[in-house]
């Protein structure tokens, strides 16, 4: 049985598309899922479009999220790229001889022949067939000249591209793993652009070529390629070479049904990833869009991905890009996360935000930790560093205990600043209708601040503990006949100056009593 080799093919034209990071996910996970190698090669023959430092970045961002391929382009730790593998160069602008040498071939074999045309002439032409409302389509121009005119335009060095000689007639055809068998009128299909003027491969002709010569199985990319997928049979038939298994993904969409393109909002991983979504998070999410367990479960590990993918359960329509289910996914990754690896990822965010400043190193620690997380483990260890704000220095454990506050609500990791802000102001600016709860007046709520803070006061500070809390205000509402929302929301909102936060004694006890009865005494100031 022939090895099943599926390959991701960008082209580094700047930030990596959410879209191109499901192609390389469910290429990756077809290929383990059948034991067989995933490959990475650069698609660079479009020099308008390269974007310096995009190969690099891209590497990066696979590292990240641990989508490993077993051969093709690498950068080390220095940031210098190499190759590996035997199927190489994986660069196409290095595999240009390679181009011309079967480009040749097929211009021999008249599968191909020389297009002299200007652009001037294609400009017009095109014009005319819009006015007559025509599918745009070279008409065929140069597909006749005879040998002796051809030979001399290339001696005047005339500029020309090399175009495809498709049949005239019949039809072309090929199965697709995710729409089935697809038919298409031989005459409806362009003579393509194979080599361009400059002397680099279009990307019809160069991923032919390498997808043969590389011994891809299949070829696993989005629906856009799919019209253009009878030129690739044509040029593999011409070839006299096996066809790969071609599958083709749905479209991403916005909510509202339109193409998922950038003028709409976020597109770019690397922009989900510095906003704090998880890379664990962002890949199950992405899992799910245009993908079917045929089941109700949403929630995945990696190896579970592995396990259970196959094309089989990719669907034909859009897969619509919804933010929320992304921010529901990602909070229940945060929330099932160990306390300590959180808290670490959370350290950037927090010094962002001017929260805390690193000493001892701290920060350059913990930003090289979340740049280089790796899907299995985050490993390491932050105990007993220090951090400092304007007026104290907090431990680590201090800072989890801040940041299991939160842990339940977070959406994503850049939320943590403004989560957990009141816990580091010296100061809250209160609204005081916040304070009251239902149709209790200023005074029902002052009267039930002092009872508290009588209470609070009394307290050692060792013991200023969370279901210490709890037992002592509890006891102090059953005395007084006070009902719940009386005493803990004016109690809570008090400690936060929030209308949403944590409750009143997870909060109090990771305030401290100073700063906890400091807040509760401003209040029934506020209110005399």
């Amino acid at each position: 049985m022939k090895k099943i080799r599926t390959r991701f093919a960008p082209s580094p034209t700047g930030y990596l598309h959410v879209g191109s990071l499901r192609t390389a996910l469910y290429n990756y996970l077809f290929a383990k899922h059948n034991n067989g190698d995933f490959i990475l090669r650069i698609e660079d023959t479009d020099k308008a479009r390269f974007v310096e430092g995009s190969i690099e970045n891209l590497v990066k961002i696979l590292d990240l999220i641990e989508l490993k391929y077993n051969e093709g382009v690498f950068v080390d730790n220095d940031g210098k790229i190499s190759q590996k593998g035997n199927f190489g160069p994986y660069i196409q602008s290095e595999r240009l001889e390679i181009y011309k040498k079967y480009v040749d071939k097929l211009i021999k074999n008249d599968y191909a022949y020389f297009c002299f045309c200007s652009q001037e002439r294609l400009e017009e032409m095109r014009k005319e067939q819009q006015a007559q409302k025509m599918a745009p389509k070279y008409d065929g121009k140069c597909r006749g000249l005879d040998k002796k005119e051809i030979q001399r335009l290339l001696d005047k060095k005339t500029p020309y591209v090399v175009r495809l000689k498709t049949p005239q007639e019949g039809f072309t055809e090929f199965d697709d793993l995710v729409y089935g068998k697809i038919k298409i009128e031989n005459k409806v299909i362009d003579d393509q652009v194979l080599m361009k003027s400059d002397g680099f491969p279009t990307y019809h002709l160069a991923n032919v070529i390498d997808d043969h010569l590389m011994e891809i199985s299949h070829v696993i990319r989005g629906e856009e390629w799919l019209p253009s997928t009878p030129k690739h049979v044509i040029l593999y038939k011409a070839f006299g070479w096996d066809m790969p298994e071609f599958a083709h993904l749905p479209l991403l969409l916005n909510p509202d049904k339109s193409k998922l393109s950038k003028r709409q909002g976020d597109v770019a991983v690397e922009n989900y990833l510095k906003k704090g979504y998880l890379p664990e998070a962002l890949l199950n999410f992405i899992l799910l869009l245009g993908w079917n367990p045929k089941t109700e479960e949403e929630i995945f590990s990696f190896d579970e991905m592995i396990k259970r993918f196959d094309l089989s359960g990719v669907n034909k329509t859009g897969a619509i890009f919804s933010v929320e289910k992304l921010d529901w996914i990602n909070g229940t990754y945060i929330r099932c996360m160990p306390l300590e690896e959180l808290t670490e990822l959370c350290v950037p965010y927090l010094i962002e935000a001017g929260l805390i400043e690193r000493i001892m190193n701290y920060e350059l620690r913990i930003k090289n930790k979340i740049q280089n997380s790796k899907f299995s483990s985050r490993g390491g260890s932050a105990l007993g560093w220090k951090i400092q704000n304007s007026d104290k220095e907090v431990d680590f454990d201090y800072l989890k205990k801040v940041i299991a506050l939160e842990q339940e609500r977070m959406k994503k990791l850049s939320e943590i600043g403004e989560l957990v802000k009141f816990i580091f102001v010296d100061k809250l600016d209160y609204d005081k209708d916040l304070l009251v709860w239902k149709k209790m007046s200023f005074e029902e709520v002052k009267n039930n601040l002092e009872l508290a803070y009588d209470e609070l006061e009394k307290i050692d500070e060792k013991d200023f503990v969370k279901n210490n809390l709890e037992e002592v205000l509890r006891n102090l509402m059953g005395r007084e006949g006070i009902k719940t929302g009386e005493l803990l929301w004016p109690l809570r909102v008090a400690l936060t100056g929030l209308k949403g936060s944590p409750g009143p004694f997870e909060v109090a006890s990771v305030l401290g009593k100073g700063k906890a009865l400091k807040r509760i005494r401003k209040v029934i100031e506020l209110l005399r």
